[in-house]
């Protein structure tokens, strides 16, 4: 074994300590899914250290339901490519009928330290769409990004079971048309020291991440909508996280906001990563929530099943983090867009929802929307 790959397998062992002794209690479906999203981190740091390319770049989608981190979005699919300072690039392709197509390019990588400057932030509203859907966006060190830097494009969805995805590459143009030279071993051998390290570093980030923002707030609360920290300057959301008893529930109540295209609600573990959104209803957007007449959006996050189609599954996750997002803005919003949160006995449910009785869905309704969601997932997810 050489000394790099060597290196990349003491790397898994620092990473299984870290997942069997994380900075919070576990119980025994915590430490099952910790050693999954273990598994998940292995794979994506292998992925990204050996798709890794800055002579001939490409997008790499290492963020998805088997490989999650940082409270990824179910709705989102994303891709990322390494940039090199003083090259310059084209992006291309065809624009989807997703909701929005944004675009960030940051001076860094999250770590345990702290988030990376954003160098630029935007959705496909600034870029010519050809009325087929073609676009190009070319950029290079105009925009002052240094060593490190890293594209990262998000195609959201709101309505899982009838948008498309796109077609996306990036280029970079002084190496476009020159072979890509032969491996080497040193080249093969530098990347397995380049995951060993990723590796260590997503477990160790996501661990910090949440302490710095979510975790500073009271229990049961979600904050005020503001500009998502570290994330993109068309996305407000509002964060939080929950501890709810046996015969508790909690009840968010946000007003739909006609100035965001997409809007949506989701929990996860206490790794900050999603929880099983593809075979449980664990998020919801605002396609695939109920509003009521008086123009609320009315959330019920409980363990147990209150019969109402805006149900949001706690999957056995006692304690978990809380986010609201709202993406493609016409405007900034205010504490009048955000949400309320009730902490109320789940026999006291229906009390606290206004149209409660509009709000019901059967056990067979239930099982059909699992049944979408498995369907919309297969329908986009890729990895």
């Amino acid at each position: 074994m050489t000394p790099e790959v060597e290196a990349f397998a003491e790397a898994i062992r620092e990473a299984e300590k870290l997942i069997a002794h994380p900075p919070f209690e576990i119980s025994e479906q915590d430490l099952a899914e910790g050693y999954d999203y273990l598994a998940g981190s292995i794979r994506s740091s292998l992925q990204m250290a050996f798709d890794y390319d800055l002579e001939h770049p490409v997008l790499i989608n290492p963020t998805h339901q088997y490989a999650r981190q940082g409270l990824d979005n179910p709705d989102a699919v994303y891709f990322n490519a390494y940039l090199d300072a003083g090259a310059s690039y084209l992006v291309s392709g065809v624009r989807g009928t997703t909701t929005d197509l944004s675009f960030q390019i940051m001076d860094g990588t999250y770590s345990a330290e702290g988030s990376p400057n954003t160098v630029a932030a935007f959705d496909d509203r600034e870029l010519d769409v050809a009325d087929d859907g073609s676009f190009e966006w070319r950029f290079g060190p105009e925009l002052g990004f240094g060593k490190g830097a890293t594209l990262i494009v998000r195609e959201v969805y709101d309505d899982w079971s009838t948008e498309e995805r796109g077609r996306l590459r990036i280029q970079r143009l002084d190496t476009a048309g020159k072979p890509r030279p032969a491996a080497t071993p040193e080249r093969v051998a530098k990347r397995y020291g380049v995951a060993a390290k990723m590796l260590v570093g997503r477990i160790n980030t996501w661990f910090a991440f949440p302490q710095w923002f979510t975790y500073k707030e009271p229990v049961n609360t979600l904050t005020v909508p503001t500009s998502t920290p570290g994330g993109l300057a068309s996305q407000f959301s509002s964060l939080g996280h929950y501890d709810l008893g046996p015969d508790e529930a909690m009840v968010v109540t946000v007003p739909v906001c006609d100035a965001a295209p997409y809007q949506a609600i989701q929990i996860g573990s206490r790794w900050y990563i999603s929880t099983d959104y593809e075979h449980h209803q664990t998020s919801l957007t605002r396609a695939q929530s109920q509003a009521d007449p008086d123009g609320k959006l009315r959330y019920v996050i409980s363990e147990r099943n209150p019969g109402i189609a805006n149900w949001l599954e706690t999957c056995g996750h006692p304690q978990g983090v809380m986010m609201l997002r709202w993406q493609r803005l016409a405007r900034d919003l205010t504490a009048d867009d955000g949400p309320s949160v009730e902490v109320v006995a789940f026999g006291d449910v229906s009390a606290h929802l206004p149209y409660a009785e509009d709000n019901r869905v059967t056990p067979e309704e239930y099982t059909a929307r699992i049944a979408a969601r498995q369907v919309g997932i297969a329908r986009r997810m890729i990895s």
